[in-house]
């Protein structure tokens, strides 16, 4: 049996990030229903971890630089009283203030010299991007689990279809919002824009949030435009903080087509709402694609070539079937998004909501 009831799990840097650790809540939660799981976020993320599920209690971290911030950090930690701290992003200020409040078993990746402060420790190499980011983190979600005798990862779990990476014990979609207020949101979305209630809903986000190279207002644009269905479709410009006079401009530029623009209202729980009913969103890397795709909602992406941002890496958590994803061709350099030919992306994206 476990003598771990009170685990710290740690993902404490962008939206993006932070939604490809939800996996790895679900496994321990599967495996361990009793164990108390308290995450450790930033004021930023807070919002939509008080969606997870599997996720116990919020531990807001204070941030900040220097031995200051450490310092409160390890307060907040000793104050916790944890059994144990999973580390899935590793950083110096979350491993000295972990071994400061000496937190009985410690596990985080084996990076740079932080990892002396963890007794257990996985080496991952997670720059060579060989698998996705949650499949990295999942993997030491299995070895706490094994080193507590809780479960031991099955052997097919290496050699699986590389397409999805998920585990049978974790189920889609990971987030999910009622039914009957995804139909009420999506109902009162398309009253409010004078849009067809019977339109497919096309979600575009142009913004990046500095995570990713992206393609260009104009490439959007003529991205939009050469989107085809036998049913009506609709354009919602989705728009994050800041981002409105990006969503101005894309919306002036599609014309006279049906077009609305998602402005960032309600916080993290609002965009939550509004892309439950996404029929399909189109964007670049960023952290509202990775949380479409935890709603399990047609995703498709665009992506630069080299290694650590490839869309294996940073793939999403919906379902294989249900995404697409774009990079720049070979005669390209490899974070020249733009060199991506739009309007052979546009055919993909038709096919593909063809089929849905």
């Amino acid at each position: 049996m476990s003598d771990i009831k009170h685990l710290l799990i740690v993902r404490n840097d962008k939206l993006g990030d932070f939604m490809l650790a939800w996996p790895s809540l679900a496994l321990l939660k599967h495996y361990a229903p009793e164990l108390h799981i308290t995450a450790l976020v930033p004021t930023y993320t807070a919002p939509i971890a008080r969606l997870c599920p599997w996720i116990d209690e919020l531990l807001i971290d204070p941030q900040g630089d220097g031995l200051g911030a450490t310092w409160r950090l390890y307060r907040l930690l000793r104050g916790g009283r944890f059994d144990a701290i999973l580390t899935l992003f590793s950083t110096p200020q979350v491993g000295l203030a972990a071994c400061w409040a000496r937190i009985p078993y410690r596990l985080a990746p084996a990076t740079k010299w932080v990892q002396i402060c963890y007794p257990q420790r996985m080496v991952q190499r997670r720059s060579r991007s060989e698998k996705p980011e949650y499949a990295y983190n999942l993997d030491l979600a299995w070895r706490l689990l094994g080193h507590q005798g809780l479960a031991r990862r099955p052997s097919y779990y290496a050699v699986q279809d590389p397409e999805d990476w998920l585990p049978i014990e974790v189920q889609r979609p990971l987030l999910r919002v009622e039914a009957t207020r995804v139909s009420a949101r999506r109902t009162a979305f398309c009253v409010e824009h004078g849009l067809n209630p019977r339109a497919r809903l096309i979600f575009i986000h142009p913004g990046s949030g500095g995570s990713a190279n992206n393609l260009s207002l104009g490439q959007y644009a003529e991205l939009a435009l050469a989107l085809r269905h036998p049913e009506p479709l609709a354009l919602v410009i989705h728009a994050g903080p800041g981002e409105e006079p990006q969503a101005e401009h894309l919306a002036a530029a599609l014309g006279a087509r049906a077009v609305a623009i998602a402005r960032p209202e309600g916080g993290l729980e609002g965009m939550v709402e509004r892309l439950a009913f996404a029929d399909l969103f189109i964007s670049g890397s960023t952290g509202p694609l990775h949380v479409a795709a935890a709603l399990d909602r047609p995703t498709a992406a665009f992506y630069p070539r080299h290694r650590s941002a490839t869309p294996l890496r940073w793939q999403t958590l919906n379902h294989p079937a249900k995404r697409l994803t774009f990079i720049p061709p070979p005669h390209a350099k490899a974070d020249q998004v733009s060199a991506i030919e739009v309007v052979k992306a546009a055919t993909r994206i038709n096919q593909l909501l063809a089929t849905l």
